[in-house]
């Protein structure tokens, strides 16, 4: 009924497509005697097959009974609740292939620099946020610093004009770089003789003493200033990632860095009904006991999975901690930061092969995608497997790795707008040659390999619509784009949908159950306020999510 292979789902014939329409219309009459939930109709229908589209979707407790013309679904579907789009477009639960979903809900609840247009902006930011709380440590986060006037980073002289007496610590958008106060690094006890961390650096002023930005690794020197998020915060935290994300029109995520507590809240939120999402965890290595020991797991709810560990080969490209394999263009010299030791690495590879898990492995720099696709090869072989081992961001690649993916087998798990964004600043991190491997999805399915998509949120927005939007058309959201942006890498809006759909469903390996509307699957479904499949490309962004869900169930309507 359906085509499974990720790789070819998008280009199904419309022969194909037929035959799914004719089985689903036999598959619904069989399920006619049972009570269906609901009727959804009254917009295009997109099925994940293809540009496949029907009239009208039947559910039946969390499975698609039905999809197919209208006039049959009303014969299947007396008693189900009718839900009319009223000119809005659906299609399968989209999902978030990367995020951080805790930090997700922390920024709704601590300071979000996010547009901070200078270093001026930031310090007004902060100083409202200091009046509006005036006790204890600040935590923000969100700042990106390519844009601004200054052409610098920030320092601990400008926090302390604005928070001499509290400790701040402010974390650039992608989560690889920081800046603190003064306060803050007399606490942490970091002075001008403190060295660089393996895979970190302190960067300094001209005596040599710390300028207050710590990049990758060296962040731990002065976190440990700041208490953690207690568990009430944490719990606080993924119930507004949830409701957030429910609004936005996702219907699941893949969830990377998780700790054990995050998992304990996420299964007696689900143990209550107080989780709409699914939520697919990689853990952080420290707490991996379970799924290292055990290997993938689902709690009752079939929410809540244990997929496998996440691992750091370097940094991000904005803060010059991607690993390259040359030297930065506009920084001689230096190549960026090795995250994790390649025997690490591969020690914890060989762990998660043993239980059957998966490995996801953060890699943004040519020189870190190598380490990552060599250290899998170490561990599993050259050959291709069927493990569903991924690579996350896979930004820059060097043409000789770049058809590595497809022949080992390994997921590019990428993130659209990332390009959207760093394509301001990245011809200036790897000038013009190296350019030609940065951010390639067309190149990568052109070479066979599959695509997953995210938003890497908090570090981007976490908005399916900015993803989409940037996959299919690659300019700024106000509709810029420079000569290097390489607008030869667009994806057709049907491989766009597919990266949030199908390939997402394939990269947790539960194709058969999501991934497209068809009679079996799980009845998760996501619909917006525009065709993305043909209003024109600067509408995109401008929709909204208007219908939500997970496994037959509303959990969003607006």
């Amino acid at each position: 009924m359906t085509d499974t292979n990720p790789s070819r789902a998008a280009g199904l014939t419309r022969r194909a497509a037929l035959a799914a329409g004719a089985a689903s219309l036999i598959a619904g009459r069989a399920a006619a005697a049972a009570t269906p939930g609901l009727l959804i109709t009254g917009g295009p229908i997109y099925t994940g097959l293809g540009a496949h589209r029907v009239e009208a979707v039947v559910t039946r407790g969390d499975r698609i009974a039905y999809a197919g013309p209208l006039a049959y679904a009303r014969q299947l579907a007396a008693g189900a609740r009718a839900i009319d789009l009223a000119g809005a477009a659906a299609y399968p639960g989209f999902v978030d292939s990367h995020c951080h979903l805790t930090g997700v809900g922390l920024r709704e609840m601590t300071l979000n620099l996010e547009g901070s247009a200078s270093i001026t902006e930031l310090k007004a930011r902060l100083a409202d946020w200091a009046m509006k709380n005036p006790m204890g440590p600040i935590q923000g986060r969100g700042w990106i610093e390519t844009h601004w006037p200054e052409g610098r980073f920030p320092t601990r002289a400008d926090l302390d004009a604005v928070v001499p007496d509290r400790p701040v610590l402010l974390s650039r958008a992608d989560g690889h770089a920081l800046v603190v106060n003064s306060k803050a690094i007399d606490l942490a006890g970091v002075t001008a003789s403190t060295p660089n961390p393996a895979g970190g650096e302190i960067l300094r002023d001209a005596a040599g003493a710390p300028s207050g930005m710590f990049v990758d690794n060296a962040m731990a020197l002065v976190r440990g200033a700041f208490p953690p998020p207690d568990m009430a915060m944490k719990r606080e935290a993924l119930a507004r990632a949830d409701r957030l994300y429910a609004s936005r029109g996702w219907t699941g995520v893949h969830s990377m860095s998780v700790d054990q507590d995050d998992v304990d809240i996420l299964r007696a939120m689900a143990a209550q009904d107080g989780l709409g999402i699914r939520v697919d965890n990689y853990m952080d290595p420290a707490s991996a006991h379970e799924v290292l020991a055990t290997g993938p797991s689902a709690d009752a709810s079939g929410k809540v999975r244990l997929r496998g560990i996440k691992l750091y080969a370097d940094g991000a490209l904005g803060s010059r901690g991607a690993a390259l394999l040359a030297p930065y263009s506009d920084k001689p010299g230096w190549t960026g930061s090795v995250v994790t030791p390649h025997d690490v690495m591969v020690g914890l590879m060989r762990k998660a092969k043993a239980a059957g898990a998966q490995v996801a492995v953060h890699a943004i720099g040519d020189r870190g995608n190598r380490n990552a696709l060599d250290a899998m090869a170490e561990v599993l072989g050259s050959a291709h497997t069927t493990r569903r081992w991924r690579i996350e961001h896979a930004q820059v690649l060097s043409p000789q790795d770049l058809p590595r993916f497809a022949a080992m087998g390994v997921t590019a798990s990428m993130q659209a707008s990332h390009a959207i964004g760093d394509l301001y600043f990245a011809p200036a991190r790897l000038g013009h040659e190296r350019l030609k491997g940065a951010y390639a999805w067309r190149s990568l399915l052109k070479s066979g390999a599959v695509i997953c998509g995210g938003t890497d949120a908090p570090v981007e927005k976490g908005d399916p619509l900015i993803e989409y939007y940037a996959a299919v058309y690659r300019h700024a959201l106000g509709g810029f784009a420079g000569p290097d942006w390489g607008l030869d890498e667009t994806v057709t809006r049907a491989q766009a949908l597919h990266f949030y759909t199908g390939a997402a469903a394939y990269a947790i390996g539960r194709e058969h159950e999501l991934g497209v509307i068809a009679v079996g699957r799980r009845a998760d479904i996501t619909a917006f306020s525009r065709d993305l499949m043909t209003v024109e490309p600067m509408a995109i962004p401008k929709a909204k999510a208007v219908l939500t869900v997970v496994g037959g169930k509303a959990i969003y309507e607006g």
